[in-house]
């Protein structure tokens, strides 16, 4: 038979049941509305009185009751994040950025993955909507958000992120995705290359776009004619990669240097890299953990991705305390870290 004589895990020791606020302000010894303005985080409260509000928390194992508060302010204090793809890298300090910016608010964060489908970004989205959730902050998978609208129009705060909102109007927060290739591309023609490869992913994604109309700008600026056999977009599944990077490196007229268009691609071609008897240079788009201890070490097109997590959310709570400005595209720069790889001169014909 089940031991019923000991408190739920909602139960106080003391009283046999969820603590109220009542029970904390007599153990305590304070006002009701005192343990309200602790509980909340609001002003007109001593140092001494705080303390003493907050050991009588911990005493009872006081948790605040959200519900009555949700039905009051129409707010849940949740927020959504759909990602792309949660084994990411680049995902990782953007999503950090997101929670702490949340958590600063009182918000909690829900964390979602599209996996690069477009219509499980929708799903995961529109669960996140039916769960009340306050605000969402996406990065797109598909390039039609028309779905969204009812909930935009139902006063759901949207932020887009890495890409902007297919169809519909909606704040975005992006990186300098063409200025950073162009940057990019640019350095290697400056250490003397001329016949320089792009490979990126799929064409229809914004960024992949951008970062390839950046590597085309470079080379126009330069002179410099481009053999369509130098380019190549697509998955970035390693077989693709490995395939149109050798198909460049060994054709009738081989590239001498590559630029990437993204953490996944630059992977593969680094590990293709190693294994020729001959040095190719190499600017990646997106850093890459331990890049700066490769041999060489790879120079990369950086993006900051705590600082979009963060601009994105602040921007998300700007809406949600009455922001009723046009919506916004912020682009935040890239940065061109050169550690080796993209230093490599060309080799003698």
């Amino acid at each position: 038979m089940a031991d019923t004589s000991r408190p739920t895990r909602a139960a106080s020791p003391r009283y046999g049941r969820r603590p109220t606020m009542k029970d904390v302000a007599s153990h305590a010894g304070v006002g009701l509305k005192t343990v309200s303005r602790v509980v909340n985080g609001e002003s007109g409260v001593t140092a001494d009185t705080e303390r003493r509000v907050r050991e009588a928390i911990t005493a009872l194992g006081f948790r605040r009751n959200d519900s009555a508060r949700i039905l009051r302010k129409g707010r849940t204090a949740s927020i959504g994040l759909v990602l792309e793809d949660l084994a990411d890298p680049f995902y990782g300090p953007l999503s950090r950025a997101v929670e702490d910016v949340a958590r600063v608010h009182g918000a909690l964060l829900l964390n979602g993955s599209s996996a690069e489908d477009p219509q499980r970004e929708r799903e995961v989205a529109l669960a996140f909507c039916a769960r009340r959730v306050d605000g969402l902050v996406i990065v797109p998978a598909g390039d039609d958000h028309r779905y969204l609208a009812p909930e935009l129009a139902a006063g759901i705060a949207t932020v887009f992120v890495d890409r902007p909102a297919g169809h519909i109007e909606a704040d975005a927060v992006l990186s300098e995705n063409f200025a950073g290739a162009r940057d990019g591309v640019a350095h290697l023609i400056a250490r003397g290359h001329r016949r320089i490869g792009f490979i990126g992913d799929q064409p229809h994604i914004h960024t992949a776009a951008e970062r390839l109309r950046g590597y085309h700008r470079a080379m126009g600026a330069a002179g410099l004619a481009v053999d369509p056999a130098w380019t190549a977009s697509g998955p970035t599944d390693p077989v693709r990669v490995r395939a149109d990077a050798l198909r460049m490196l060994t054709g009738p007229n081989p590239v001498t240097a590559l630029f990437t268009g993204n953490n996944r691609v630059t992977l593969t071609v680094v590990r293709l890299l190693a294994g020729l008897d001959r040095p190719v240079a190499l600017v990646g788009f997106d850093d890459l953990e331990l890049a700066d201890l490769l041999d060489p070490p790879i120079t990369v097109v950086a993006q900051d991705a705590a600082r979009i997590g963060r601009t994105a959310a602040e921007l998300l709570f700007r809406r949600l305390a009455g922001s009723r400005e046009e919506p916004q595209r912020v682009e935040l720069p890239t940065t061109l870290i050169a550690r080796g790889s993209g230093e490599i001169p060309p080799a003698p014909p």
